[in-house]
């Protein structure tokens, strides 16, 4: 659990997955942290995925930042179904 919602790790830290049926702009910060801070303890030695509910985000802002805020971070693809 980070920022309240499930998040699975598959594949030693290679794919994140937040099915979470909603995610508000409060909870992107905590939340990308969290998967960041994950990321760094598991240390994957390929490419990171992480995968997210298209309809879970409140818009398209919180959508962006959550992307942005991993993507600086070292998760290469952020993908949201």
């Amino acid at each position: 659990m980070i920022a309240g919602k499930d998040v699975h790790s598959i594949g030693g830290g290679t794919l994140f997955a937040c099915l979470a049926p909603s995610i508000a702009m409060a909870d992107v910060e905590v939340l990308a942290q969290g998967i960041v801070d994950w990321r760094k303890a598991l240390a994957p030695s390929g490419d990171v995925t992480c995968i997210f509910r298209d309809s879970a985000f409140a818009d398209d802002v919180t959508k962006t930042n959550l992307a942005a805020i991993l993507e600086q971070n070292g998760v290469e693809k952020v993908r949201s179904l």
